[in-house]
């Protein structure tokens, strides 16, 4: 085998070993119990080192083949290098990353946490080292520059808890008796906690609100399932819907 070739078979082995301890890092992290106030900075964090990691490897392996070396070498020296690295900082990308751990570690907004960016509705579902993912309402994904996200205004509903309300709407005609309807709603999530159920409006159809208290988004949606169910078997009994 020639130099060159065993300088590539030990450039790789480097980068894998690189690689999989970057792995094993981030398999250790993950693993840990973590409060919600911590997850949306451990995530990046994980991201940051995984990052970290392979760059490492990549350059430890580009500097065990020779020919290789004494051209980075070469570049790093230059004046030139220097310069793009300079301009590439002053880069919105770079901007981002730094974007990005500002926000992991200052928590303007969590992961979980339900906000309106932009006139949208909606739940920061993950926070990457460049780019932010809200979930909105009806399950598409706004992506937002995390540039953008630290210095644009957004309203944050779950800053201070992560409570939130159950809420659905119950289409009922108008020749509903609809005092009877509210009292058998409310009798039936009589056991929610901060339940309340109303008349929102009549507008064509007589619209009743039937709200409760959740602890998170995720049991508001579970709840929200389960109150559509009791809402509809209670107003059959009822004789609204035959």
């Amino acid at each position: 085998m020639s130099p060159f070739w065993k300088h590539l078979v030990i450039a790789a082995v480097i980068f894998i070993a690189v690689s999989l301890a970057a792995r094993l890092v981030d398999w250790w992290l993950a693993r840990r119990p973590l409060p919600p106030e911590a997850t949306t900075r451990y995530r990046v964090l994980r991201r940051t080192i995984t990052t970290v990691f392979l760059v490492v490897g990549l350059f430890s392996a580009l500097l065990a083949i020779p020919e290789v070396r004494a051209v980075a070498g070469g570049l790093l020296a230059s004046s030139a290098l220097l310069g793009i690295i300079v301009g590439f900082a002053s880069q919105r990308t770079l901007g981002n990353v730094v974007a990005g751990l500002l926000i992991a570690f200052a928590q303007p907004v969590r992961i979980g946490d339900r906000v309106e960016y932009n006139g949208v509705d909606g739940v920061i579902e993950e926070i990457g080292l460049s780019y932010t993912f809200i979930r909105t309402l009806d399950r598409r994904r706004l992506v937002v520059p995390n540039e953008k996200l630290a210095s644009d205004p957004i309203v944050n509903a779950s800053i201070r808890s992560r409570e939130t309300f159950a809420e659905v709407s119950v289409p009922l005609p108008l020749s509903t008796d609809v005092g009877a309807a509210l009292d058998a709603l409310r009798q039936d999530v009589a056991d929610e906690r901060d339940s309340d159920v109303y008349l929102d409006s009549l507008d064509g159809t007589a619209t009743v609100i039937v709200r409760a208290a959740a602890p998170d988004e995720l049991s508001a949606e579970r709840l929200e399932r389960d109150l559509r169910l009791r809402a509809h078997r209670r107003l059959r009994e009822l004789g609204v819907w035959a």
